[in-house]
Parts: C-alpha cells; sequence; structure tokens
C-alpha cells in the first residue's frame, strides 16, 4: 500500500508546545535539514516503511532531495516525493490542492480538513491534528482500515460546517 504523509503541521511542527524527536540529522547536514520532526514521526515511518511504501505529499516548494535526507537521517525510507512543483505539473495551477488518488496513492495523511474535503469521495484522507498526541495511533487505525479496503475512520473532531453539509 502506496502512503503520504503532509510536512507542515504533520511530520514537521513548529507550534507552540509541540514536542519533537531528538534531531539525528549529521551535523555537516544541519545547515540545510533544520526541520524538527514531530514526537513519534519517526518510529511511526520506520514502522509503517516495513509493509509500505512511503510517499511525501506537499503543497510546499521544498526540494524533494532535502525532504529524501532529511528523512533518511531519521532511519525512513522514502519512494517519492510530490511537492507543489510536480503537483502543478499534473493538475496546473487551478486544481485540488492535493489529490493523492492520482498518484496511485492509497492512504494520505495531512492536517488540513480542505485536503479532506476535496477527497471526500475517494475517502483516502486521514486528518490528524498537529495538537493531537495520539496523532500516530490515528494513523496506524486508518493504515489498518484501508488494508482492509474500508475508508480511514473520521476523528471525532470533524468541524460543525462538514457534519452539516451531511459529508460526515
Amino acid at each position: 500500500m502506496r502512503i503520504s504523509f503532509d510536512l507542515d503541521d504533520t511530520l514537521i511542527c513548529y507550534h507552540n508546545g509541540a514536542r519533537h524527536d531528538p534531531n539525528r540529522v549529521w551535523w555537516l547536514l544541519r545547515g540545510w535539514l533544520h526541520e524538527p520532526q514531530r514526537s513519534g514521526a519517526g518510529a511511526l515511518l520506520r514502522e509503517l516503511g516495513r509493509d509500505h511504501e512511503l510517499w511525501v505529499y506537499t503543497t510546499s516548494y521544498r526540494d524533494p532531495r532535502t525532504v529524501w535526507w532529511w528523512l533518511r537521517c531519521y532511519g525512513v525510507r522514502l519512494g517519492y516525493v510530490v511537492n507543489q512543483y510536480r503537483h502543478e505539473r499534473t493538475f496546473g495551477r487551478r486544481g485540488p490542492s492535493k489529490c493523492p488518488a492520482q498518484f496511485g496513492i492509497h492512504l494520505h495523511i495531512d492536517d488540513s480538513w480542505g485536503v479532506w474535503e476535496e477527497n471526500r469521495w475517494d475517502r483516502n484522507v486521514c486528518v490528524v491534528s498537529p495538537h493531537d498526541p495520539d496523532w500516530a495511533d490515528r494513523v496506524r487505525a486508518a493504515v489498518a482500515c484501508v488494508a482492509r479496503k474500508e475508508p480511514p475512520p473520521v476523528p471525532p473532531e470533524v468541524p460543525e460546517e462538514y457534519r452539516a453539509r451531511g459529508w460526515v
């Protein structure tokens, strides 16, 4: 199964009170690879990487090689990086912000309810809050559901606007 992760506020958290994994970036690379990895991300990605193909799908313009090296320092093997340049080459500037199914991604992990809304008919997005200490367990539960050909569970903190529209 191909699983992709967003970077900002999903694997990289800068907000106040965010907990981070210890910096495992080699000292020679720290000038280029300085992003703080969210607590538990390294262990989760290594665990999932044993049985699944891991990708990054981000709306940032980060260089894919930089993302690849950053995660490699944490022991994570990455299959591919879809950044904003690659996304725009596929969909243009007016398309959806992210469309994981078009890249053969079975499950996408993101912090944005907007991404969930855009892909609600594909039912392949798991939303995790940057403030959720149990985010890794939510991801594991979503992976288990998708492996059984079920949609990922909808977290209880769905914004009221989506509930009112009957999308949940």
